[in-house]
């Protein structure tokens, strides 16, 4: 929703002021390039696959749909259109220059903080979700449909976009340096201070924040009502094993992938608004944040894990499949075998009324 995607270069050094004095502070993040070149390939291959997969089985495999599956249909279209474009950045992170030109480069960005948002909203959306399925489950029926879930997806997709992409093309996303056309950083100072700084503030609030505390809220109210034994009975219709390894599986992957990259964004946006000086902050921020945007990329490859653990529906659909792939195998084998005794048994019987007409005519 914003357009920082390696906005950590701003020159040769950057610049931060101490007192009343100007200093040059050196860059310590030029592992980010060999980083960021093997990480994203890792990325794109396995991102790629799962998410195909997940895609064929949503509008192939699953006959059954409810709103759960919604959203997450919705999330492998945010990861798959983001997938399509690390190719772009890869090629640019090993070369650290950018051929394509100055609208591909806005719209790379845009697609990043588009699935990035795009991804913390869907996935509070299951949790929230999966919350008034457990926690009220008869109030909620009337709120719960399918037609409900496609309206709240689509004011996610407005949301998302009306952000990422004004912010991707109204600024400059390419810089000439050293005869070398850079993409996703060097933003100036000036950017930061009249648009950047507004931005971050607006999508760690609505895109991170409160998404963060939806999840941490519905994650501990299933969790209460998980510990009431009169709630769930042994063989019953919720299983506690099953919610609870749900339930660790989202707020893990959620967690893991987003709170770093967030986090150090601000610091960041701090630093690079003279809020926070000092080379030795900068320092750290600068080489922590190659890493947590690595791992903020990887959550297109962990959604599918979400997908199987989160939907009952998907796994009852794969178990289905496969038994009754199993069961056509045993029908026709028994058809095989039926035929050939049936094929057998008539020759049998063929041979032997011609020994006995044979005998008859002697």
């Amino acid at each position: 929703m914003y357009n920082i995607t390696s906005l950590m270069d701003v020159s040769t050094h950057s610049v931060s002021e101490q007192g009343d004095n100007v200093t040059h502070c050196p860059k310590n993040d030029g592992f980010k390039y060999p980083l960021y070149s093997i990480v994203f390939s890792i990325v794109f291959m396995v991102g790629l696959i799962t998410n195909v997969a997940a895609m064929y089985i949503f509008t192939c495999s699953l006959k059954l749909r409810n709103e759960t599956t919604t959203y997450m249909i919705n999330l492998v279209v945010s990861d798959l259109l983001f997938v399509l474009t690390l190719p772009l950045r890869v090629f640019y992170f090993i070369q650290q220059d950018w051929p394509f030109g100055s609208l591909i480069c806005q719209l790379s960005v845009s697609l990043f903080y588009t699935n990035m948002y795009g991804s913390i909203l869907f996935l509070t959306c299951i949790s929230v979700d999966r919350f008034l399925a457990i926690v009220y489950p008869f109030r909620s029926r009337g709120l719960r449909t399918k037609r409900n879930a496609k309206i709240v997806c689509v004011a996610i997709w407005i949301l998302v976009l009306s952000g990422s992409l004004p912010t991707g093309f109204l600024l400059t996303s390419t810089n000439m340096q050293n005869n070398m056309t850079s993409c996703f950083e060097n933003f100036s100072s000036k950017q930061w201070k009249s648009h950047l700084s507004k931005v971050v503030i607006f999508i760690e609030t609505v895109g991170f924040l409160i998404p963060l505390i939806l999840n941490v809220v519905c994650s501990a109210m299933v969790l209460q009502i998980l510990r009431r034994p009169q709630t769930f009975s042994q063989g019953g219709k919720l299983n506690k094993k099953k919610i609870l390894r749900m339930i660790i599986v989202h707020l893990s992957i959620f967690c893991f992938c987003f709170i770093p990259y967030n986090v150090n964004l601000v610091f960041y946006s701090l630093v690079r608004t003279k809020t926070l000086k000092g080379c030795g902050v900068e320092s750290v921020i600068r080489a922590i944040y190659p890493i947590a945007l690595c791992i903020a990329v990887s959550n297109c490859c962990f959604d599918p894990i979400i997908y199987y653990f989160t939907s009952e529906t998907i796994q009852n659909s794969i178990k289905r499949k496969s038994q009754n792939s199993h069961t056509l195998d045993v029908k026709f084998s028994e058809a095989l075998q039926s035929e050939t005794s049936s094929n057998l048994q008539f020759s049998l019987r063929t041979i032997k009324n011609k020994m006995f007409h044979n005998e008859s005519n002697v």
